[in-house]
């Protein structure tokens, strides 16, 4: 069969796949498809190619492992096939769509009315101080109001979350879907990292006890099903949802964690999941339906698995209950009495100048008026260029004072003021916008340097950075000289205890690649010239890796070098690369201008609207005003749907390889700069699927979208009735080091995708197949009809691992797998690429992340 796909005559027993027999990463990925279809033969992932990459080793690697395949000793029973769920129909999909939106528009109506009103009675007061004591009032009030509505709502919506299901679509997930918007949206998130946040939880039904540190924003949905112990630490953009969604229905779940529990960054705990006392789940990592970390242990990987890495890794210190407690008080008086009305203020201002603006556009018909559209402009134009200028100002300055505060090696206590400066460092220094902005051009690393890295500008390949990098303290991360990075790196300068923190320098060596959604942690065992694929985890024990990749959660070893075309080596070093880098400054520069007009003719017409809207106060006026929130997020889907498509020339995208340097590749990153940031606020909702037929997404019907990002939309295919769950990600790029690669990526009818999972491009999912939550399946992969794949990178789940995750409301936690480990030998990388990506929030090349 490998004879038949890599087009020879014979094949030796130990030639190498690739180094000896020419295979690449996708001609391996197709034999292992071949292989999958013969009942004769035991499945085959490509995590098995690279570590047994001859044909003897992967024969003695698979026939030691065929005894287990089934699952450990007493697997438990496969459960009896059911009746397949029925897709819902069309009309209960359009009447969940008509009831979503009668709630946003109601919801919006009233907020935006009281808020207006609000304003206005703040603008009619007499000299600062009335204004202030004016504007803390209404601050006061208008916070306790959206703080509180949401957890009444959801106790009277729902009451108390249960473990059960039931389909998408129906008035159950409605309810789920408005409690869902409401808690994420409540302001109270923002005080994540605060007691305030805790209580926050516990008002929602979750079972929280004392001294507990949430410092992720992913709110959990079901709450009443989330009890967390004493002393527990769950670090950023750790989710625990509480909730599901397969093969269109909704399941929810209990997510538990006993004391002293550590959760590492970018965790994914699914439902009917534990963690005993003082148990730890590294970063990077996940447990599936029903896994169990027993008590005292230490597991990290997806799925997760045990190791000895100790993940909690700063001393203690004394951090009562007083200490807490004044810190939550603090945080809100800060902002009831700062921030609430500095806002209101600025915001006062601003609406008295629109007032003023659209006063001297009165007429029998404003709107027409040319002086309307010119104030408009100014007003548009100064606060742009405004906030251009002054935001990056404070950015590059003010923080810098209380980075003096902290020093590097030293624990100290939590909710402190060095905690409250840590804080403000990470907060005041992380920028969308302005890493959006330089991110994917030479200027990004003169960007970073400003913010306090240590990032050498030698090296320079103009694509050294993408637009998704965050960080916990610039002035201690450090990137040797022609690193590559790609979206969603995220550096972990701080370690965290139940008690303390402890901030340290995080390094990342020279002449590396860093794949998408990377969280790299202070101490890294990495070194220079090593290739981080793709949601890998990054060790923390061990010699320290130089010269290799790593690959998969846990990691392991392959070389680094990777296949190269030739066709590019000219433009690699030299007088070719100079040339070649100088034209891509050039273009990436004109990219600039672009998207800086994009983003201003965005705002120009949210002033339009405002204008239209702000200035009349007959009844039409006021209906309209409580509209401007609906409009504005009307104005800015079709907005941007349409300036993406124009870029495109309205053509769909074609699957490419080319060099970084490539004119072609120029542009297609240019679409990476296009905002799809306001695709998030129609999650769940029929309304996203239009968007997305809209920017070239070959959609099938009914699709449920709790959350999905596509990268390339006019090379991506859904079917029918899929189900795309919160985070997962279809990206159909790559770009390793200097070389870019595209193609298209299809998912067949009722497919779904996990919880943070990413599907990398030239890859087919079979009808009705399932990817678990935070897996990476990739590229090349050819997934099953009904097959159920999961871990980082994705293979088959054999036996019991197909239970849980079909049965994700089973009562007892499953055993985790028992598989032999496969020998770690390396096969060469061809494969893991990936590459950096567009704006936006959160993620992937290209994605938000």
């Amino acid at each position: 069969m490998l004879a038949e796909v890599v087009r020879t005559e014979s094949i030796p027993v130990d030639g190498h796949f690739f180094d000896d027999l020419g295979a690449d990463s996708l001609v391996m990925a197709h034999f292992c498809a071949r292989v999958r279809k013969r009942p004769d033969l035991p499945p085959v992932s490509m995590r098995d190619i690279y570590l047994c990459p001859t044909v003897r080793s992967l024969a003695k690697a698979l026939a030691d492992a065929a005894p287990d395949t089934e699952g450990p000793p007493g697997p438990v029973p496969e459960p009896a096939p059911g009746p397949p769920t029925a897709p819902a129909g069309t009309a209960r999909y359009i009447l969940c769509g008509a009831l979503q939106l009668l709630f946003f528009a109601g919801y919006s109506y009233l907020v935006t009315l009281a808020t207006m009103r609000g304003y206005r009675w703040v603008s009619e007061g007499s000299g600062v101080a009335a204004v202030y004591g004016r504007s803390v009032v209404l601050g006061a009030a208008g916070l306790a109001v959206v703080c509180t509505a949401p957890i009444a709502l959801k106790w009277l919506l729902v009451g108390r979350w249960k473990p059960r299901e039931f389909p998408v679509w129906g008035l159950g997930y409605l309810r789920l879907w408005i409690v869902k918007v409401l808690v994420s949206t409540n302001p109270l998130v923002l005080f994540a990292g605060s007691p305030v946040y805790v209580f926050y939880l516990r008002a929602l039904g979750a079972r929280i006890g004392r001294h507990v540190t949430i410092l992720s924003r992913r709110v959990p949905v079901c709450t009443d099903l989330l009890s967390i112990g004493a002393g527990t630490v769950i670090r950023k953009e750790a989710s625990l949802l509480g909730y599901r969604a397969d093969a269109g229905r909704i399941r929810t779940g209990p997510v538990t964690l006993g004391r002293d529990v550590f959760i590492g960054e970018r965790t994914v705990l699914d439902i009917h999941t534990s963690m005993g006392d003082r148990s730890q789940l590294g970063h990077a990592s996940a447990l599936h339906a029903g896994a169990a970390v027993p008590e005292g242990r230490r597991w990290h990987g997806s799925p997760a698995r045990s190791t000895q890495v100790d993940y909690v890794r700063v001393a203690p210190a004394r951090c009562g209950t007083l200490r807490r407690a004044a810190f939550g008080i603090g945080g809100l008086l800060k902002a009831l009495l700062a921030v609430v009305p500095l806002t209101v203020g600025v915001v006062d201002l601003l609406l008295t100048r629109l007032h003023t603006l659209a006063g001297r556009s009165t007429g029998a018909e404003p709107v027409t008026s040319s002086a309307f559209y010119l104030e408009a402009l100014v007003l548009s134009l100064v606060l742009f260029l405004g906030s251009l200028v002054v935001g990056l100002a404070v950015i590059v300055t003010l923080p810098r004072l209380p980075g003096l505060l902290i020093e590097p090696g030293r624990a100290y206590p939590l909710y402190g003021l060095r905690y409250s400066a840590h804080r403000a460092v990470e907060r005041m220094t992380n920028s969308r916008f302005f890493v959006w902005l330089f991110g994917d051009s030479s200027y990004i690393v003169h960007y970073l340097q400003l913010l306090g890295y240590r990032a050498s500008r030698a090296g320079q390949t103009g694509s050294n950075f993408g637009t998704g990098v965050v960080h916990e303290s610039p002035y201690l991360s450090s990137v040797g000289s022609g690193t590559m990075v790609a979206d969603g790196l995220s550096i972990l300068n701080a370690d965290y205890s139940g008690t303390s923190f402890r901030v340290s320098r995080t390094a990342i060596g020279t002449s590396s690649f860093l794949g998408n959604l990377i969280a790299y942690p202070a101490g890294g065992r990495t070194g220079d010239d090593c290739l981080l694929a793709t949601k890998v985890l990054v060790p923390l024990d061990g010699e320290v890796r130089e010269g290799v990749g790593l690959l998969g959660s846990p990691s392991f070893e392959i070389p680094r070098s990777v296949e190269r075309d030739t066709r590019f080596d000219h433009l690699r070093s030299g007088d070719g690369l100079r040339r070649a880098l100088a034209a891509k400054n050039r273009y990436n520069l004109r990219t600039m201008g672009v998207v800086l007009l994009i983003r201003w003719g965005h705002l120009f017409g949210l002033m339009l609207l405002s204008l239209a809207t702000v200035g009349r106060y007959d009844a039409v006026g006021q209906f309209m005003e409580a509209g401007l929130l609906l409009g504005a997020l009307g104005f800015t889907a079709v907005y941007y749907a349409l300036v993406e498509r124009t870029m495109t020339r309205f053509r769909p995208l074609q699957p490419t390889v080319c060099s970084i340097y490539d004119p072609y590749f120029w542009h297609h990153e240019r679409l990476w700069k296009v905002s799809d940031a306001h695709l998030q606020a129609l999650s769940g909702t029929p309304f996203k699927n239009v968007l997305w037929r809209l920017l070239g997404v070959r959609l099938g019907r009914r699709v449920f979208d709790d959350g999905c990002h596509v990268t390339e939309r006019t090379l991506t295919a859904i079917g029918d009735d899929c189900t795309l769950n919160a985070g997962s990600i279809i990206q159909c790029h790559s770009q390793e080091d200097g070389t870019f690669k595209s193609d298209r990526s299809t998912l067949g009818a009722g497919c779904t995708l996990g919880v943070g999972a990413l599907v990398h491009y030239g890859v087919t999912v079979g009808d009705g197949a399932t990817l678990a939550a935070d897996s990476f399946l990739m590229k090349g992969e050819d997934v099953p009809p009904h097959a159920r794949w999961g871990g980082n990178p994705a293979a088959e789940l054999r036996g019991h691992e197909r239970q849980s995750l079909a049965a994700g409301d089973a009562a007892a936690p499953v055993p985790p797998a028992a598989r032999p480990a496969l020998p770690q030998q390396p096969g060469p990388e061809t494969g893991p690429e990936t590459g950096p990506g567009p704006g936006g929030a959160p993620v992937a090349k290209g994605a938000p992340g």
